[in-house]
């Protein structure tokens, strides 16, 4: 089945929201909720905030489920259909009109009930909750790529440094001033064109050695290949980051530099535009992503919310 007639498929069984392949790279899947089902969603949710939602986990499902109620019980089901299935496994979600109530606390509330829908996020410790937001701005100083806007953050998986699995990364953009350029890169492994080159390398089953900068409050190293595991077709999961693997030898950094260079210059990444408000759900390990540098502007500023954990099942 095509992505196009995946996406039509899913299309028949939805309620509430809509589906449609993403049109430059029909892999990501564009899922919209109406502007009623955002309605219902606010006034089912309107005696919870979230501060409640960072005390209590368990209503972290409640509220995901709330979301799939106002869907008829549809959206659990699709979302979950597209990040099982290897030749999507990804989607941005978006949604039409805007909520009455703060538009930020909106915005995790919303986040929270989708990634709820497909597993359960992982404790960020930059942040010390199971969510992180952090800010763009024109000058930085920090200690990765994450929040300098004048460069390429180059494509990677998330979680290569922690001892937790990270199957799915949700990468919400919050509130966007003076902005231009910053689009999202995305890159499905399959798609890329030197994939058996480096699949099949004496390397590709090593463990490498992984760490982080101070900002992300995890001092641990962890050891792990860079193709750490196949699914269950015998196809390749990845976890790869250039800014964290430390090589220990000549040998192990070629390998990762080549790789590095291979990526970047792959004719297979494509951009992707997200709208304020809305969000890129990817299933991490068969997806690379990254982002665009901005154009300069002193007034710049993007917040951005992250989750990023493992499926579930009921």
């Amino acid at each position: 089945m095509t992505a196009v007639e995946k996406a039509l498929a899913l299309q028949e069984m939805t309620s509430g929201f809509t589906v449609r392949p993403y049109p430059v790279n029909h892999r990501l899947q564009v899922v919209t909720l109406s502007a009623e089902t955002l309605q219902a969603f606010e006034k089912a949710i309107e005696n919870w905030d979230v501060q409640a939602l960072e005390y209590k986990p368990f209503l972290r499902f409640a509220i995901a489920d709330t979301l799939d109620r106002v869907c008829n019980h549809t959206l659990a089901g699709c979302l979950n259909s597209i990040m099982s299935d290897r030749n999507s496994a990804a989607f941005m979600l978006d949604y039409e009109g805007e909520p009455s109530i703060d538009l930020i606390d909106f915005n995790v509330m919303l986040s929270t009930a989708i990634s709820h829908l497909i597993g359960i996020p992982n404790h960020d410790a930059m942040y010390g909750k199971y969510y992180a937001r952090f800010t763009v701005r024109n000058t930085d100083n920090s200690d990765s790529y994450l929040r300098q806007a004048h460069r390429r953050m180059e494509l990677h998986n998330d979680g290569t440094y922690v001892d937790e699995r990270t199957d799915f990364v949700l990468m919400m953009k919050m509130v966007e001033k003076n902005m231009e350029g910053g689009d999202s890169l995305l890159l499905h492994v399959d798609d890329w064109a030197d994939l058996d080159k480096f699949y099949n390398h004496p390397l590709a089953k090593q463990d490498i050695q992984w760490g982080a900068p101070a900002s992300k409050n995890v001092s641990t190293k962890i050891h792990h290949p860079v193709f750490f595991e196949e699914d269950v077709d015998g196809k390749p999961h990845m976890l790869f980051i250039d800014q964290f693997a430390e090589p220990q030898n000549m040998r192990q950094g070629l390998y990762l530099h080549q790789m590095s260079e291979s990526l970047e210059s792959d004719e297979n990444c494509f951009n992707v535009r997200v709208p304020e408000g809305a969000m890129l759900v990817v299933q991490n390990h068969c997806w690379l992503h990254g982002r665009d540098k901005f154009v300069a502007h002193d007034g710049l500023e993007r917040e951005l919310l992250r989750q990023r954990g493992h499926f579930t099942k009921a």
